[in-house]
């Protein structure tokens, strides 16, 4: 079982990478460049349990995709913030962790333009980069030199012990470093939405079903992403979960909804979406009746209050 889950994630990793997205429907257009936009980073100092890592993080620009980047070999966790222009009145604020199998974190695709729309639409983001596995040092060796998926099969070897637990400890240090900033960024502690893609619902997993509750968000939503794992046990108090999916996910599709019914066996009320296509990877891409699933999340978020004072 364990052999096979390391196969899932690797072949989630190919997929993710595999230049096959055309933005039919585009993501919003950025208000400013990236690079114009805060970063900070989330732990003081080097983060425990990898004070001694080497690799250098780098951006890789990916073939045939124009415009589409993704981060690797990330050590130093760090939040990159989205304010809107016009204030946060509803002092609602989202953490986005892009998926990427634990090797590479799609920036381009599941993280910036996420939180770009939902700064657009009055609420206060974030993208989180979460420590990741190792990849080697030369793009070269990480890109294929033919056309199909970036990365050869069975190149990276098998996702190194420790890669979800530091990601997860990254995604609850986050949540601490926002509440604790929540006067100066404008937010309220207590609406605190965490947003995973892929492995970044792995992610967002986690940091729901954390043992202490003041380190849990106060909601999240789970997109193409669940534990992959045996389904975890639900306790108490767990925060209101929003899941998508496509029925046609080869990848997410049965692990979500083995996690939305452990939900909703513990009387956790989640809320399930089941698009009848889409694939894994939607995001923004046209897809199908997936497309507008960050509509579905907002009127979400609304039926609880988070897109109002």
């Amino acid at each position: 079982m364990v052999k096979r889950l390391k196969v899932l994630r690797e072949f989630a990793f190919l997929i993710l990478l595999a230049a096959q997205f055309c933005y039919a429907q585009k993501p919003p257009v950025p208000e400013q460049d990236i690079s114009t936009r805060p970063v900070v980073p989330i732990w003081p100092g080097k983060p425990p349990g990898t004070e001694n890592a080497t690799q250098k993080e780098g951006i890789i620009h990916v073939p045939n995709s124009p415009g589409w980047r993704i981060a690797r070999n990330v050590t130093i966790p760090t939040l990159t913030m989205f304010q809107p222009k016009s204030g946060n009145a509803s002092k609602t604020a989202v953490i986005v962790a892009p998926g990427g199998g634990f090797r590479v974190l799609a920036i381009d695709q599941e993280g910036y333009p996420v939180a770009e729309w939902f700064s657009q639409h009055g609420i206060t983001a974030f993208v989180l980069k979460y420590r990741l596995a190792e990849t080697p040092a030369s793009d070269a060796a990480v890109l294929s030199p033919t056309p199909g998926p970036p990365i050869p099969p069975g190149a990276m070897g098998p996702l190194p012990e420790g890669a979800q637990q530091h990601a997860i400890a990254d995604g609850i240090q986050a949540i601490k470093v926002v509440r604790a900033n929540a006067a100066k960024w404008g937010v309220s502690p207590d609406r605190i939405v965490f947003a995973g893609f892929s492995a970044g619902g792995v992610v967002t997993s986690g940091v729901m079903l954390t043992e202490n509750p003041a380190e849990r968000p106060n909601y999240v939503a789970l997109i193409y992403g669940a534990p992959f794992d045996a389904t975890p046990t639900i306790p108490a108090n767990t925060p209101p979960a929003f899941l998508a999916v496509a029925v046609d996910d080869p990848i997410a599709s049965k692990a979500e909804v083995a996690f939305f019914n452990a939900l909703r066996d513990a009387n956790a009320r989640p809320e399930f979406h089941v698009f009848r296509s889409g694939k894994h990877g939607f995001s923004f891409s046209q897809r199908g009746t997936s497309d507008h699933w960050i509509d579905e999340l907002y009127w979400w978020m609304e039926s609880y209050g988070l897109t109002k004072p």
